[in-house]
C-alpha cells in the first residue's frame, strides 16, 4: 500500500507519517508549507520509504502530477489553515478546506486513487446544543476556519450519495487536537501558546471568564483511529467523532499549565472574550467505539506533561527560527 498524506509536514500529518512508517508503509507528503516544517519529518524520513512534495493541494494540477507519478492508493486530507489564521484571512482559511476538499474528491472520482479519509473538525458542529454531541449534531460553525471544515463534509457526503457507494470517503472528526510539534508560533492555539508564554515569562491569557469547554484529545489517539478508519469498510460514507470524551475548561486548563510550571495563578491576564468563540464541546465517541473499537489511552494530565517536555525541549531552536525569520524580514 501507498499512503499520500496531504499536509503531511504539520502538527497532525506528521504523527500520522510517522504511524504508516512505523507500519512499514510507502508515504508520500504533499505540504505547502504554511505551518508545516521538515523537521517535523526528520524521523520519518530517516527510517521510512516517504517521498516529501512542497506544493499546494488548493492547485487541482499539482495533485494531478503527484499522484500520476506516485499513484497513492488510499489519501489522508489534513490540508488546513489554523482557526486563529481565520480572523485574519477569513477566505483563504475557508476555501483551503474546501478546494482542497473538493480536488480530492474529483480525483477519487476520477480513479486516481482508492479511498479517501478527510479530517473534519468539531468546529463544524459550533456550540453545542447538547452533550455528549454526536455525529448527527448539526452544523453550525461559528468560525471561517469551521465553515469551511463544515462545507467540506457537506461536499464529500454529497458525492457519497450521489455515486451510490462508489465513492470511497470516510470523514474523522477529532475534537481539540493536542501534542507534541503543535504550533507554538503565530496563530497557535490555547496549549502550545500557555506553555510559550510560560518559558518565556510572559503572564498566560483567558479570553473571557474561561468557563469555555473543551474535549482535549492527544494528537497520537487521533491518527491511531485515522488509521484504523482507513481500515474499516463500515466507516465509508460516514463522520467519525474522535475526542477524549472529557470536558475541560480552558481555565482548567491554564491553571494546570501554571501549576506545572510553578506559576502564580494570581499573574495569569484576562482580557476581553475572543469573537465567536465556542462555550461548549464535548465529543460522544461511541461511533468510533463500534467501529474501530477506538478508545483513547493518553489522559490529559500525562498528554499535557508530554507536551510541555517537548516544548522545552524544543524551545531554543524556535527562538532561533523566530530570529532569523525576523531578520531576514528587515532585510
Amino acid at each position: 500500500m501507498k499512503y499520500a498524506v496531504v499536509g503531511g509536514a504539520g502538527f497532525v500529518g506528521s504523527h500520522l507519517v510517522d504511524l504508516l512508517v512505523e507500519k512499514s508503509q510507502k508515504v508520500v507528503v504533499v505540504d505547502n508549507f504554511f505551518l508545516g516544517k521538515m523537521e517535523n519529518l526528520k524521523d520519518a524520513l530517516t527510517e521510512g520509504d516517504v517521498v516529501v512534495y512542497r506544493e499546494d493541494a488548493r492547485f487541482l494540477t499539482s495533485l494531478e502530477n503527484i499522484f500520476e507519478i506516485e499513484k497513492p492508493h488510499v489519501v489522508f486530507n489534513l490540508a488546513v489553515q489554523p482557526l486563529p489564521y481565520s480572523f485574519i484571512n477569513s477566505e483563504g482559511t475557508y476555501m483551503t478546506s474546501v478546494e482542497v476538499a473538493n480536488n480530492l474528491a474529483y480525483m477519487l472520482n476520477k480513479n486516481r486513487y482508492e479511498k479517501l479519509i478527510h479530517f473534519s473538525s468539531s468546529e463544524a458542529y459550533g456550540n453545542a446544543e447538547y452533550t455528549p454531541m454526536d455525529e448527527e449534531h448539526p452544523l453550525k460553525p461559528t468560525t471561517p476556519y469551521g465553515a469551511g471544515k463544515a462545507s467540506a463534509v457537506l461536499m464529500l457526503q454529497s458525492y457519497y450519495k450521489l455515486l451510490e457507494g462508489e465513492f470511497d470517503v470516510s470523514i474523522i472528526c477529532p475534537f481539540n487536537i493536542y501534542g507534541p510539534r503543535q504550533n507554538m508560533g503565530s496563530y497557535s492555539a490555547v496549549i502550545p501558546i500557555t506553555i510559550r508564554r510560560l518559558l518565556t515569562g510572559e503572564a498566560p491569557v483567558i479570553e473571557g471568564n474561561g468557563l469555555q469547554t473543551r474535549d482535549f484529545t492527544y494528537v497520537k489517539d487521533v491518527v491511531n483511529a485515522a488509521y484504523d478508519l482507513s481500515k474499516c469498510d463500515s466507516a465509508i460514507g460516514k463522520v467519525v467523532n474522535v475526542g477524549q470524551g472529557k470536558e475541560t475548561s480552558i481555565k482548567d486548563i491554564i491553571f494546570l499549565l501554571c501549576e506545572s510550571f510553578k506559576y502564580p495563578l494570581s499573574k495569569i491576564k484576562y482580557v476581553p472574550p475572543r469573537p465567536a468563540d465556542i462555550e461548549r464541546m464535548l465529543a460522544d465517541t461511541s461511533l468510533a467505539k463500534k467501529l474501530i473499537n477506538y478508545s483513547p489511552t493518553i489522559p490529559l494530565e500525562k498528554g499535557l506533561r508530554l507536551t510541555a517536555e517537548w516544548m522545552k525541549s524544543t524551545f531554543c531552536a524556535f527562538v532561533n527560527d523566530v530570529t532569523e525569520q525576523s531578520n531576514q524580514e528587515e532585510k
